[in-house]
């Protein structure tokens, strides 16, 4: 079931997709201009053993970072770890390259958007790989989570970048009726990026897309988890510069653990990070020494309230992709299933027997549901304690929480308050928890509990309301 519903969501997205390139190739010259990016491939099999013992990023010798097969645990290279000194060169080309990017035509800057959706869209599956490999995840959670998503923000910046960033003359009122106010866009810089390892490609080319539409550099340290293919990826922006006679050093992505993220920080004119709170705020202090601007992209826990009228055969299959998407590994994953108590056993009923329908396991080993957690046992070990310490709390283990290796098996966990370690912090894996509600009043107080946002979402046949779930 849950396949059918992606397959069917993929399908359409692609539709939509092409229908989008025929708009764009019959209508807008630029179009056929675009130039076409040529790169070497790197590899995805490796024919080395499993490593006998859980690999981690610092498994390597001293400056470089040991790449693994999450999903299998075999050792496929080592990466050298981009040192504050190196980075300071890294970010002085960039700042040096950005003065001529700055410089360039939307039109210009259009034609790499495109030549990037083009190499994507023909690459797309070989792509999906390398996620795979560095994550662990299934081929279906790398076109849901690393191609649609990045593609449609190339379409979308393409189609609509220019119309944001365009000269703005705003009205100021009476006080000020002998003036004319005017809003130009210019570029900060140098953009830096922190990026988490969940998806290693649209993490570190959703924020590159919108810096250098704006004429900006870009220099983004991906995850030590998912670091092997970065200059691969790296690879495909920087032909795309070059073939519109450009300087490549306008991108960089560089590699490392805390201590490069760290000296980012203070190198770049504004910086965004995706990753957990308690590091962000560690991010923030240290940007807040130079003031550097710092958007922040933090951890969620999302709920999703069903209302006792709500369409279950719609719902449930819904529940599933948010909830087990990318194996639970999503910032906005639904993470709070509130559930009408006159409904919340038959919606169990049926949760439990579609989790137990899933598969899991890695995907140079076939097609699954699910695959691995790429933080390894770290990620196993917490998730298994927040499960323990609601159990004893006075939950209910209804299926899942034996985890086995990489794997941790997709779970459900009901009689849940909002008091209980697993409704308060964020689990970030396949753990569907299940709390109830008697009235709306009481529904969106559970929402509220939890210090966490991003996303939320209530399923009923009655039109929601904005101070409530429903009109009373």
């Amino acid at each position: 079931m849950l396949y059918g519903i992606i397959l069917l969501a993929l399908l359409e997205w692609k539709l939509g997709c092409l229908r989008f390139l025929l708009k764009v190739i019959t209508h807008t010259v630029e179009r056929y201009s675009a130039p076409t990016i040529t790169v070497p491939l790197p590899r995805t099999k490796f024919d080395a053993a499993p490593s006998t013992v859980p690999l981690t990023p610092r498994s390597g010798p001293p400056g470089t970072i040991q790449c693994y097969d999450k999903g299998t645990n075999t050792p496929i290279g080592l990466v050298n770890v981009t040192s504050p000194d190196e980075l300071r060169a890294v970010v002085s080309r960039a700042r040096v390259a950005q003065k001529a990017w700055s410089k360039t035509s939307f039109s210009t800057r259009r034609k790499l958007l495109f030549s990037l959706l083009d190499y994507i869209l023909e690459h797309e599956d070989f792509i999906c790989e390398t996620a795979c490999v560095e994550c662990g995840k299934t081929m279906m959670d790398g076109f849901l989570g690393e191609m649609l998503t990045t593609l449609e923000k190339l379409r979308w910046t393409a189609a609509r970048g220019e119309e944001i960033l365009a000269e703005e003359v705003r009205d100021v009122g009476l006080v000020a009726i002998h003036k004319r106010p005017v809003v130009n866009y210019v570029p900060f810089g140098v953009i830096g990026a922190i990026v988490s390892w969940n998806y290693p490609f649209h993490n570190i080319y959703g924020p590159m897309i919108s810096a250098l539409f704006a004429g900006n550099a870009f220099v983004g340290k991906v995850s030590e988890y998912s670091s092997y293919y970065a200059s691969y990826y790296q690879s495909i922006v920087r032909e795309g510069l070059k073939q519109l006679g450009q300087s490549p050093d306008i991108v960089a992505f560089v590699t490392g653990f805390a201590e490069t993220g760290e000296a980012l920080v203070n190198l770049v004119d504004k910086l965004t990070f995706i990753g957990s709170p308690t590091v962000g705020k560690l991010v923030m202090r240290n940007a807040a020494a130079t003031l550097t601007p710092v958007l922040l992209e933090l951890g969620g826990k999302d709920p999703a309230v069903i209302c006792d009228d709500a369409d279950l055969e719609q719902v449930v299959p819904i529940i599933m992709r948010g909830t087990f998407q990318n194996c639970g590994q999503n910032c906005v994953g639904l993470e709070r299933v509130i559930v009408h108590e006159s409904i919340h056993d038959l919606v169990v009923k049926r949760l439990e027997t579609a989790v137990k329908a899933l598969t899991q396991g890695p995907a140079s080993q076939g097609l699954y549901d699910l695959g691995a957690m790429t933080m390894g046992e770290s990620s196993i070990q917490k998730i298994q304690r927040l499960i323990d310490e609601t159990v004893a709390a006075g939950a209910i283990l209804v299926c899942g929480g034996k985890p086995s290796s990489r794997f941790f098996p997709p779970t459900i966990i009901t009689n849940v308050t909002p008091t209980m370690p697993i409704a308060k912090e964020e689990v970030f894996g396949p753990v569907l928890v299940v709390m109830k509600f008697s009235t709306d009043e009481e529904a969106v107080e559970i929402v509220n509990a939890c210090e966490y946002g991003l996303g939320s979402c209530v399923f009923s046949k009655t039109s929601v309301a904005p101070n409530g779930l429903r009109p009373n």
